[in-house]
């Protein structure tokens, strides 16, 4: 019997990635499919979303992730990812759960990191740099609160990049293998103009974000805050004439500098130790696999155009 399984979010590119892999691996959950979409200002749509079945486990996805949105709206931000997070805890209370709480925050929240203090582990403290961080910040220490409060097992999951087939062009990865997927079909010139592409970033496949999240859910410990990451850098440069390798395409990359604008964090690598340490997880899938399933994702959705 498979336990039931409430994810918010489920419309992202995580959350929809999160469906299809319940749909083709036995993970030993079912995802309980509310009648109707649910809002998280909303406390009635939660409530309702949760009527026919309490769950066994929670994965909390949803929020608003875009840091320039956090600027323009850091009210709107905080107000959703903070007051939504304790909409839904307050949801799950009045249903009676007590089971598994995973909130999913971001590595986001370490905020500029000394090239000497890297990789970057969960001892170190959150110092955010944008709207976005304090509100992630804010909503982990209130789940934290919770997990001392109330009798459920609550875990705060660090995601740094993740990259995968589905995800927004608005994103360096997806946005690169969009144009070379163009280039293949002669309907952009071998040309990419780009901005600041010589920083490293640590990337990880949607995938092993998910085979973490439901680690977690088997074996973590309550109150614990654990980074999801690969433990490696990959420099952006290096990434797109790797995909464009994979692609078979010549390209140039031209630096473009209305778009250069310098990053103030140059390198970026994570420590994955507690999660293994706790759970056993580590990565399975390759870069070459992750930009493979990128380029084949988007030679498709170009296809469609």
């Amino acid at each position: 019997m498979k336990k039931p399984l409430f994810v918010t979010g489920l419309t992202g590119f995580v959350g929809q990635r999160l469906r299809r892999q319940l749909q083709d691996d036995d993970h030993g959950w079912r995802l309980i499919e509310p009648r109707e979409r649910c809002d998280l200002l909303q406390p009635d749509s939660l409530d309702a979303a949760l009527a026919d079945e309490c769950p066994e486990a929670v994965i909390h996805l949803a929020g608003q992730t875009f840091v320039p949105e956090s600027f323009r709206d850091p009210a709107k931000t905080l107000e959703i990812n903070l007051l939504g997070t304790l909409n839904l805890l307050q949801a799950l209370k009045r249903r009676g759960f007590a089971g598994t709480f995973l909130y999913v925050s971001s590595g986001d929240v370490y905020g500029k990191v000394d090239e000497a203090a890297l990789p970057i582990d969960e001892g170190r403290l959150p110092e955010p740099r944008n709207p976005y961080g304090v509100s992630k910040v804010a909503a982990e220490l209130l789940c934290r609160q919770w997990s001392v409060a109330e009798p459920w097992r609550i875990m705060v999951a660090r995601p740094f990049n993740h990259i995968g087939e589905g995800q927004s062009a608005a994103f360096v990865v997806p946005s690169v293998a969009q144009q070379i997927a163009r280039i293949r079909q002669g309907r952009q010139a071998p040309r990419l103009e780009m901005g600041d592409i010589d920083v490293s970033r640590d990337f990880l496949d949607v995938r092993d974000v998910l085979s973490a999240y439901f680690a977690l859910l088997a074996r973590g410990e309550n109150g614990g805050v654990y980074n999801i990451c690969s433990g490696r850098e990959y420099v952006i440069r290096d990434l797109i004439q790797r995909m464009a390798t994979l692609a078979g395409v010549d390209l140039e990359i031209v630096q473009d500098p209305a778009r250069m604008r310098r990053a103030e964090q140059r390198r970026v690598r994570g420590s994955f130790e507690r999660l293994q340490r706790v759970t056993g997880w580590q990565p399975t899938l390759s870069i070459e696999d992750t930009l493979k399933t990128v380029l084949s994702d988007w030679e498709s959705r170009e296809k469609e155009v």
